[in-house]
Parts: C-alpha cells; sequence; structure tokens
C-alpha cells in the first residue's frame, strides 16, 4: 500500500502532546472540519471546554491512523535473522487498538501470532509492531487479521503461520444492538498451520488461557 503522507509542519507533531497550552496549530484544515463537526452536533467550538478539542482530535486521530504512513519493511528493517529453528513460536495477547472502518469507532483486542521458522525468526518485538502497522488504519477485523498473516509469510517465508485476533467492538456496544459483553473471533492460517490438524490443535492448546 502507497503511504500516506501527511503535510509538512513547521514542527515535527507529537502525538502525545495533546494538551499543550500554546496557540499552535497543527492542521488547520483538519481542525476546521471538526470544528464544523462540533457546530453539526449542537455544541459551540469556541466555549472554553472545546476551544482545543479540534487540535486534540486531529492529533490523535494522525496517530490512530498512522499505520497509512509505515510498512511492514519500515518496522521489521534488519530484525529477521538466520537460524537452525523449526519449532513453533507464538507471540500471545498482543494488544491492539484499531478503529472500524463502518462507524469510525475503536474495536479492541488481543491478536495471537503463530509461525513455524524456516530457519529465520523475527525480533519479538517487531511481531507487536507488525499487528499495529495494520491495526492503525481503518479497519475490519477479518482483514486485519489476513493481513497480518499475509505480512509474517512474506517476511519470513516461513512453514507456516496462524493469527487469531479477539475484540470487541465499539460498534456493537455502544450503538446498534448495544451487547457490551459481546465479542469476535477471527483467524488466519497458511502453510502447514492451514494443512496440518495437529500443528493447529498445538496451537490452540498453547494459547489457551
Amino acid at each position: 500500500m502507497t503511504k500516506r503522507i501527511i503535510p509538512a509542519r513547521a514542527n515535527p507533531p507529537i502525538f502525545d502532546d495533546y494538551d499543550t497550552e500554546t496557540d499552535e496549530s497543527y492542521d488547520p484544515d483538519f481542525e476546521n472540519i471538526i470544528r464544523q463537526m462540533l457546530t453539526r452536533i449542537g455544541e459551540q467550538p469556541d466555549r472554553e471546554g472545546l476551544q482545543r478539542t479540534p487540535l486534540r482530535v486531529a492529533k490523535a486521530m494522525d496517530f490512530l491512523t498512522s499505520g497509512y504512513n509505515m510498512t511492514v519493511q519500515d518496522v521489521v528493517r534488519n530484525a529477521v535473522f538466520e537460524e537452525k529453528c523449526e519449532e513453533m513460536v507464538i507471540v500471545k495477547d498482543i494488544e491492539f487498538y484499531s478503529m472500524c472502518e463502518h462507524h469510525i469507532l475503536p474495536f479492541f483486542g488481543k491478536a495471537h501470532v503463530a509461525y513455524l521458522p524456516n530457519n529465520k525468526v523475527i525480533g519479538l518485538s517487531k511481531v507487536a509492531r507488525i499487528v499495529d502497522v495494520f491495526a492503525r488504519r481503518l479497519q475490519v477485523q477479518e482483514r486485519l487479521t489476513n493481513q497480518i498473516a499475509d505480512a509474517m509469510m512474506e517476511i519470513l517465508n516461513p512453514h507456516g503461520v496462524a493469527v487469531i485476533i479477539k475484540a470487541s467492538h465499539f460498534c456493537m456496544m455502544m450503538r446498534g444492538v448495544q451487547k457490551q459483553n459481546s465479542s469476535t473471533v477471527t483467524s488466519a492460517m497458511r502453510g502447514s498451520f492451514r494443512e496440518n490438524a495437529r500443528s493447529r490443535g498445538e496451537l490452540m492448546d498453547l494459547i489457551k488461557d
């Protein structure tokens, strides 16, 4: 996917600096859109509590969708190593936060990523970073699961990859059916995990709580 280019600014964005008291302007066009939205829902953008909300929302949205400006190659770099290893590797309980593309509401949960090495291994923290590359975009959970699996296959060429995601969706919890305790589980199996029931069974035993 082509990188999204965020417009150049005089100062590099600091995404967690939401409450700065200066008169900075982060992204005037984006902030104006947010002011219009506040007016549309019946608010007063100039009241004290909302004066800096457009700036904060613009920064937050750039952070939450920063995956458009990253690639798997960017985050993995040279952290793939030759290693005589063909035993299963699992990184469990990777927390992630994403945004549903249908309502632009959050969904969040945990991802389990497993692979069967083909004499190559990847730095463990890079697995979590691969998850973030795709989670920090407007998403559906099914696509997110498959994108992570395909990226692992491309980077490592392993014997197999498995990705299992369990998530809660605010579009079901806050609106619509309003089922606060519902969750969604998706899986993507590649290579040996798809073809070999024994490998799948071992994986499921290992990721049990």
